[in-house]
């Protein structure tokens, strides 16, 4: 599968990566190697592979769901970089304009 110089571009704004015009074509034709190396591996026969053997326990062992006491207040926010009105102060990351 061929990916277009439209398909990197609209990755690339998925991603929110910033792309210089000359880093396209590149992007491009290593995009594709990998689809078409991806599509090669799915014509692969696997039909005489076995499972591999587990190694551990089928599942985790469960524990009893008792409720315990958990940190005060004082205490979860004592090594907080910031507080503010007594609760986590963080950074704002998400733009909605």
């Amino acid at each position: 599968m061929a990916v277009t110089r439209d398909d990197v571009l609209r990755l690339a704004r998925l991603a929110r990566l910033s792309l210089a015009e000359d880093e396209l074509p590149k992007l491009e034709a290593d995009l594709s190697r990998i689809l078409e190396y991806v599509a090669e591996l799915g014509g692969v026969d696997t039909s005489e592979v076995t499972d591999a053997p587990r190694v551990g326990p089928a599942c985790a062992p469960l524990r009893a769901d008792v409720a315990a006491p958990g940190l005060s207040r004082e205490a979860a926010l004592a090594a907080a970089p910031r507080v503010v009105d007594g609760a986590f102060a963080v950074p704002e990351f998400v733009d909605e304009s």
